[in-house]
């Protein structure tokens, strides 16, 4: 559901509409982070350059996901990355001042922000534990035990990213895992052997 939903009409009058083309770039590393964004259609990335000139994706945030909302009660409310369109996308903005009003105002949709908080800190604490693991394998299992002993992905390139492995890394060691009966891969699917 989209959040958007919750508020009433007259609380939608505090949203600002934006539309980005493909590659523009809507904030930029170390902007002051001043509006939660919500993604109505389309995708962005917040992506981060390296002085060697590669780019780290820190996230890809789709249709009903929002982005700033780590950020916009923060004693340092500055993006650590650059806010990219990854397609045509329309999004909304909302400031501080009217979130705080709107949530004031609005219990269902206090309930649904507090809510989205909830799973953006456990989905950052997911991708802190993947991080701290040093092993490819250690990652795909604790992967699939979090998702409840399956894996559904668009490509293994994709999963690859998630996990932060190598695309070739996390296609060997699915191999490997498959040859020793260990899991189950199905088109687009792993999961646990016997589960």
């Amino acid at each position: 559901m989209n959040i958007i939903e919750l508020l009433k009409t007259n609380e939608k009058k505090h949203l600002k509409y934006i539309h980005l083309n493909r590659d523009d770039v809507l904030f930029r590393e170390n902007d002051k982070c001043e509006n939660i964004g919500i993604i109505i259609d389309g995708e962005v990335s917040i992506i981060s350059y390296l002085t060697d000139g590669s780019e780290v994706i820190y996230n890809t945030l789709r249709n009903d996901e929002i982005f700033g909302n780590n950020l916009i009660f923060s004693s340092e409310p500055f993006y650590k990355g650059n806010i990219i369109a990854n397609k045509d996308t329309d999004l909304a903005l909302i400031n501080r001042e009217n979130l705080i009003h709107i949530m004031q105002n609005n219990t269902e949709f206090m309930v649904e922000y507090i809510k989205i908080q909830s799973n953006t800190g456990k989905a950052l604490n997911n991708r802190i534990r993947l991080l701290s693991m040093k092993s490819a394998e250690e990652r795909l299992l604790y992967q699939l035990h979090e998702n409840h002993n399956v894996i559904k992905y668009s490509s293994i390139t994709k999963l690859a990213k998630d996990l932060y492995l190598e695309r070739e890394t996390l296609s060997r060691l699915i191999n490997k895992l498959e040859k020793e009966k260990r899991i189950i891969r199905n088109a687009n699917s792993i999961r646990l052997y016997n589960i």
